[in-house]
């Protein structure tokens, strides 16, 4: 039996959420769960309307992108989880060419390459993620920095049982402090290089309205990771 993959989309008053929907339910693998968790939206909600007999959806009081992303972990029947931001979209083969990836690979966790979209969804950028690199290299780069699109890694669901879910105290960089305890507890992240989302740069974007909230964040998730990241980058060669 094919491997069941849970797509969870966490949404908040997102215009943009139908795309997400609409590309979720388009993957050329058969085997997808999409669940939509409503995170105390006040607008945009009869968007959700015409999809509600394909999807899942799971309402709560707002408590931001991490506890949205949780709560869909918990409730996801797949074996695998991806997440998709309302505002972004996955390509049709993106399931199916991670999946076989990852089973190829023997991983618990991985992540691909992306193009960059406007808010008309035209291209704006092709291959924008980092270009292959080696283990070593890949761990340098979070020292200081986050190589790792949320919005093109998958999880086999198992995995957080032993690293743990996002940390909802972390408002914006929860992203970055799970794939750090990844990273840390010794499993292997591998790359596809190939671009199977499409995410989307706009005015009303999180990562613009709150970029100095988010820098002074990630300071302190790095400053949290520093001395075991280095003492990891020494156990390898570096």
């Amino acid at each position: 039996m094919n491997p069941r993959v849970s797509i969870v989309i966490p949404f908040y008053n997102c215009p943009y959420v139908p795309q997400a929907i609409q590309s979720a339910l388009n993957q050329t693998y058969a085997e997808v769960e999409v669940i939509v968790v409503n995170d105390g939206s006040t607008r945009h909600e009869e968007l959700l309307q015409p999809y509600l007999p394909h999807i899942n959806v799971l309402g709560k009081s707002n408590g931001g992108t991490a506890s949205a992303l949780n709560h869909g972990i918990r409730h996801a029947s797949g074996d695998y989880v991806a997440w998709l931001s309302s505002d972004d979209s996955f390509y049709p083969d993106k399931i199916r060419y991670q999946l076989e990836f990852m089973q190829r690979e023997q991983v618990l966790v991985s992540h691909t390459n992306f193009h960059y979209i406007n808010e008309h969804s035209a291209v704006t950028r092709m291959h924008a993620g980092p270009g292959p690199m080696s283990e070593l290299d890949f761990l340098r780069r979070f020292n200081g920095s986050n190589p790792v699109n949320g919005c093109t890694v998958m999880i086999r669901k198992d995995l957080f049982g032993g690293v743990g879910l996002f940390d909802e105290l972390l408002p914006y960089t929860h992203d970055l402090d799970l794939w750090l305890r990844i990273l840390l507890n010794g499993h292997r992240f591998p790359y596809l290089n190939e671009p199977l989302t499409a995410y989307r740069w706009h005015g009303g974007m999180g990562s613009v309205r709150h970029a100095d909230a988010i820098g002074r964040e990630a300071a302190m998730v790095w400053s949290r990771y520093r001395e075991p990241l280095l003492q990891r980058i020494a156990a390898l060669g570096g």
